[in-house]
């Protein structure tokens, strides 16, 4: 942990706005006055550090190749790195549990988490796991249960992505051979698992409900992925799952809004002027004031990138709340995503371009090049 100090020089977002009031650093929080050492930073800003609340690029890191999977702590030291380079003090990675096998199977979500907790101490960055269950693998809910249980995961979405029409009209299943690769079955078998858990639809709605009701239970936070119209939002909301992650129209954007609940869209999105899938443009979800948290989806940049840019549209404060104090509030994570006094020292230092100077988590230095780095050695 670095010792106390304070930033001088700097405009520092505080909930308010912009300040170029002095911002200080005693024992990892945020603290009133001047602790310690000066550091002059003229010319940069000092924001939250981000919160993203979802994120599955850290596949790349786990696997580099397809197949090529070893060391999975190594991997997350890596993805850390990462993170830090672009602003982020907390992080979510959202791992699948799925039918569709290989890395978003069963069994490598279970490595996935031990390796979690392997390195959990390493570094002040926070990772957190989110679980994507797949609501179908109805025999699989014990062992969901048990390894949220064991890990201690706080965080559950639910998905659906058997394709049912085609399944339903006995058409063939787009990208079979494809995913029957990536999970290690023929494609025969592949196609004989996914008619399987289609053919128990009806046994799903229920299941699911009871589910989410014993995970509520744990004080497990519940979202659902992919709403397509407000019917499907509502059903979710009446099983008291309240997150609504990446919802595909507008429709079900405003009645996850309409009934408070959290809508979570994805910054690439943003950053690209539309989503790549066809979807709505989450720019159009955020001037209407239906987005709770940008979140980095499959690009770690993207936070940050994706909130600079709507800064200039709806001021730098709603913006970069977006990324950090949005997204800490639907996690429960108080103790950050703004900047005062007595919490956690998170923060990110960039310049008049948006480039990242310096990242500090919970008071520990995790990214630190050129000027930044010189104020701080000198």
């Amino acid at each position: 942990m670095l010792s106390d100090f304070h930033i001088t020089g700097a405009e520092v977002l505080r909930p308010g706005g912009l300040t170029d009031a002095p911002l200080g650093v005693a024992g990892g929080r945020l603290a009133e006055g001047r602790p310690g050492r000066p550091v002059a930073l003229p010319g940069w800003r000092v924001l939250p550090g981000i919160v993203d609340i979802h994120g599955d690029g850290f596949e790349r890191h786990l696997a580099p190749r397809r197949g090529a999977v070893s060391d999975l702590p190594r991997g997350l030291v890596a993805l850390e790195a990462e993170l830090a380079a672009n602003g982020i003090t907390t992080a979510v990675l959202a791992q699948f549990w799925s039918w569709e096998g290989g890395m978003r199977g069963p069994e490598f979500a279970l490595r996935m988490l031990e390796a979690l907790e392997a390195v959990r101490g390493r570094f002040a960055t926070t990772l957190l796991a989110q679980l994507r269950v797949e609501t179908h693998l109805l025999d699989d809910y014990p062992r969901i249960e048990a390894a949220v249980a064991r890990f201690g995961v706080g965080y559950v979405v639910f998905n659906d992505h058997l394709p049912h029409a085609a399944l339903d009209k006995g058409r063939k299943v787009p990208r079979l051979t494809g995913q029957a690769l990536k999970s290690g079955r023929s494609p025969e078998a592949h196609l004989a698992l996914i008619e399987a858990l289609h053919a128990r639809g009806a046994e799903v709605p229920a299941a699911v409900a009871a589910l989410a009701g014993r995970l509520a239970a744990r004080g497990v936070r519940l979202g659902s992925h992919d709403d397509r119209d407000a019917a499907a939002r509502e059903g979710w909301r009446a099983r008291g799952v309240a997150i609504s992650e990446f919802p595909e129209t507008f429709e079900a954007v405003r009645a996850a809004a309409g009934a408070g609940a959290p809508v979570v869209m994805g910054a690439p999105n943003v950053m690209r002027g539309g989503s790549h899938a066809g979807k709505i443009p989450a720019a159009e979800v955020v001037r209407e004031g239906g987005c709770t948290a940008l979140a980095s989806d499959y690009h770690y940049p993207a936070p940050r990138i994706a909130a600079l840019a709507l800064a200039d549209e709806i001021g730098l404060e709603a913006a970069w709340g977006l990324v950090s104090s949005g997204p800490a509030a639907v996690l429960g994570l108080e103790d950050r995503g703004r900047l005062e006094p007595g919490l956690r020292a998170d923060l990110v230092v960039v310049d008049a371009a948006g480039d990242v100077g310096a990242v500090i988590a919970g008071g520990e230095m995790r990214y630190c090049s050129g000027e930044v780095a010189q104020a701080f050695m000198a």
